[in-house]
């Protein structure tokens, strides 16, 4: 009870004295604290706004700026031209201010308006450059004059930029034109069609273009001139939130922890380490103190998928779902054995050590107490269908003490969960166990995660973590980023003692974790148990393999004049024809962060030129002759990639064109017969790179253990695969491949993908 009394600020007694008042100097303490940690953030905030207005200058170029006018007005000269003079007339007369202070007002006035004039010239070069991409289609060597004058760039650039210090200078994304996606995308459907079928889908096009495609396509150049981004919006309204199917393995993700290496087997503390990481990262995060990716450490990308990283959750509703971001939570919910435990990570304002975050998360692993009545399998209802949740969330979670419960976990910085399972590469069958483990972090039991959290960190018996995410608010390279920081904080930066525990001390007056409470009434069970059911159904439908190829990796291919990632797609483009004797829709995803809010956009992987370099394979094997020609097709097939990927960054992609006029004909009640075929058709081969980021942060030469094997997804066809690939060194590949069990023609393990790599 004693943490309990701490938690009161004051107390009173009614005495035949009067009113006995005391106190809790601890709780005003704490109090005053929080506030002043509030006003810092605050500060923080408004000084890193001001710096990021103002960038590429920066706030003290104002004061240089200033001190140069007047110096030249001591000199008897006139920069401004009788500006400065035409200023003093207008200033308000005042016996206070003398001729010599009303032409120092003056020229700060103008000096003032100056900086901010050179300020704007400077953004709208800077705008314009970065509006240009021929560069990405250019050899080194043969760079236009154009180009060479674009890599002035660096000069407009600025110097130590904040994380949104670019934000106000991206382009907008382009909307490409009728004509050229119609194009783009007859091309990519072609070696998946018979002349008949490919004839009466180019009448549907023909059609389009002439008839409603052009009516569609003003409406989204209204748009792009009034959004910031034409796409992403919609993007995140129409293909995330407004799905009613379960977003458990069906948008969610995950991430691995090190392959080879385990820092510490101790449980609690793993997760003292990196909770702590985690919350030095959102720090840094708040104070705009990490750097914005840089393409090529010259082109800036948008950064504003990183604003709801933590204090953010999916909200269910019946015809849509929201995403709500609060500020700064001070604590993490943490999930095990079936209860729910509120953990504070700052006290009087500090943020708790990893020792200390250590003992609180031991006291829950050592908590006896039970579950209360339908508590344990509550997480299910995140896992299953959108609209009885939302229902369920509506009658049984909007009021009293489940409201409190079910808000604590919403507006919580990160959900976490202790594992009791032990996962990781391990054993005699280490294939197996990585299978296992990618399937646990998948969808674990569907109850024991929290899938509406913009990401879940799940810590395993055995000190294995790893992360799953919602799919909404950000794209996975947006948290890998946060996933680098914190693997490489916990192992290199912190450490642990001799016995494997957190390094420090504790303080062991912490208030213990407090306990969530729920009142379950038996109707609200029920639907717990259906949205288990369902859950569950697609968790055991899930075939998942991950493995890891070490025969050669991106050193060897690029010594073959071969993009890495235009390999690996030549490679799962002949893996699905070995397989299933065709071709089918490919979908590679590619970020459009060039522009602002830009997300991704789908390279289109099979191509006309891919399709003949795996049947002249195929012929060469079988007859054994023209290898010179399939070299010539594979190094045609692969830079018909790289240029589909770069028209995909450079926003003359197809399918997001598309699927923007689709929407557009939705609300106009317009119907299109060629954009209804094309929305429909199924990505039966969906795949993804997870590039690593931040290199600097892993010794790969010294810690060549220290290697995440990257993460994966599900598939996005029921008779289809979902692969995910990170190209680790110079010498690793890690794959990640799902199907399901109940389509007899596809298998995550065996000739159709592993074999053959």
């Amino acid at each position: 009870m004693a943490e309990a009394h701490q938690a009161v600020a004051f107390q009173f007694t009614v005495t035949p004295e009067g009113i006995d008042l005391r106190l809790s100097h601890q709780a005003l303490s704490e109090i005053y604290l929080s506030g002043v940690r509030s006003w810092k953030k605050r500060l923080t905030r408004l000084k890193n706004s001001v710096i990021t207005g103002v960038y590429p200058a920066s706030p003290s170029s104002w004061l240089f700026v200033v001190i140069a006018i007047l110096a030249t007005m001591y000199t008897r000269s006139d920069p401004s031209m009788g500006l400065i003079a035409k200023i003093q007339e207008h200033l308000p007369v005042s016996e206070s201010m003398s001729t010599q202070c009303q032409a120092v007002v003056s020229a700060v006035l103008f000096s003032t308006m100056l900086w901010l004039l050179l300020i704007f010239t400077m953004r709208l070069c800077l705008k314009q450059l970065l509006s240009y991409h021929r560069w990405m289609f250019e050899q080194h060597a043969k760079m236009s004059t154009t180009t060479k004058i674009w890599a002035l760039v660096r000069i407009f650039s600025g110097r130590k930029p904040l994380l949104y210090s670019y934000q106000g200078s991206l382009p907008n994304l382009p909307v490409p034109t009728i004509k050229d996606t119609v194009k783009r995308y007859l091309e990519s459907v072609r070696p998946l069609m018979d002349d008949t079928g490919y004839e009466r889908m180019t009448k549907l096009a023909a059609e389009f273009e002439s008839s409603v495609g052009n009516r569609l396509q003003w409406y989204l150049k209204l748009k792009s001139l009034w959004a910031a981004n034409y796409v992403s919006d919609w993007w995140e309204e129409y293909v995330y939130l407004r799905g009613r199917g379960p977003i458990m393995v069906n948008s969610n993700y995950y991430g691995m922890d090190f392959l080879y290496v385990t820092p510490t087997p101790i449980q609690s503390a793993r997760a003292g380490n990196s909770i702590h990481a985690f919350f030095l990262y959102r720090r840094k995060l708040n104070r705009e103190e990490i750097k914005p990716w840089l393409l090529r450490s010259a082109v800036p990308c948008c950064s504003y998928q990183f604003e709801r990283m933590f204090d953010t959750c999916r909200i269910p509703g019946t015809l849509t779902d929201t995403v709500q971001h609060w500020q700064d939570s001070d604590y993490i919910v943490v999930y095990h054995r079936g209860r729910y435990f509120r953990l504070k990570v700052y006290q009087a304002a500090r943020l708790l050590s990893p020792r200390e975050i250590e003992f609180q998360i031991q006291r829950i692993l050592d908590d006896p107490s039970p579950p209360s009545k339908g508590e344990a399998n509550l997480g299910a209802l995140t896992a299953g269908d959108r609209i009885p949740w939302a229902k369920a969330r509506t009658k049984y979670f909007s009021s009293g003490v489940n409201k409190r419960s079910l808000d604590c976990i919403e507006k919580a910085a990160f959900f976490v969960s202790l594992d009791d399972d032990e996962q990781g590469m391990m054993g005699d069958d280490p294939a197996a166990s990585l299978d296992r483990y990618a399937k646990s972090l998948l969808h674990g039991k569907c109850y024991d995660r929290w899938f509406d959290k913009s990401f879940t960190v799940i810590y395993y018996k055995n000190g294995k973590n790893g992360i799953n995410a919602e799919h909404s608010w950000a794209d996975a390279p947006v948290l890998a980023h946060l996933w680098e920081y914190t693997l490489a904080t916990d192992s290199f930066q912190l450490g642990y003692n001799a016995e494997g525990h957190c390094k420090g001390n504790v303080d062991s007056s912490l208030p213990r974790p407090q306990k969530l409470n729920w009142e379950i009434p038996p109707e609200c069970e029920v639907q717990i148990s259906q949205s288990l059911a369902v859950a569950q159904a697609i968790a055991d439908d899930i075939d998942f393999h991950v493995f890891s190829f070490r025969d050669f990796g991106k050193g060897k291919v690029k010594k073959c004049r071969v993009s890495p990632d235009a390999f690996i797609q030549m490679a799962l483009q002949m893996a699905y024809f070995r397989s299933r004797k065709t071709f089918c829709l490919t979908y590679e995803a590619s970020m459009t962060r060039l522009f602002r809010e830009g997300r991704t956009e789908t390279v289109r992987s099979c191509s006309n030129e891919s399709s003949a370099f795996v049947r002249a394979h195929f012929v060469y094997i079988i007859y054994y002759y023209a290898a010179d020609v399939c070299r010539r097709l594979f190094h045609s097939a692969s830079e018909k990639h790289q240029l589909l990927y770069r028209c995909a960054m450079t926003g003359a992609g197809i399918d997001r064109h598309l699927f923007c006029l689709y929407v557009v004909s939705k609300y106009l009640g317009l119907e299109s017969p060629f954009l209804k075929e094309v929305l429909s058709e199924p990505w039966r081969l969906s795949t993804s790179q997870t590039p690593i980021q931040q290199v600097e942060l892993f010794d790969m030469v010294n810690y060549p253990e220290y290697i995440s094997c990257g993460g994966g997804f599900g598939p996005v066809a029921d008779d289809g695969y979902g692969v995910s690939y990170s190209i680790v060194g110079e010498n690793m590949i890690n794959f990640h491949i799902s199907c399901k069990h109940s389509c007899p023609e596809t298998v995550s393990e065996g000739k159709t993908c592993s074999q053959f790599f």
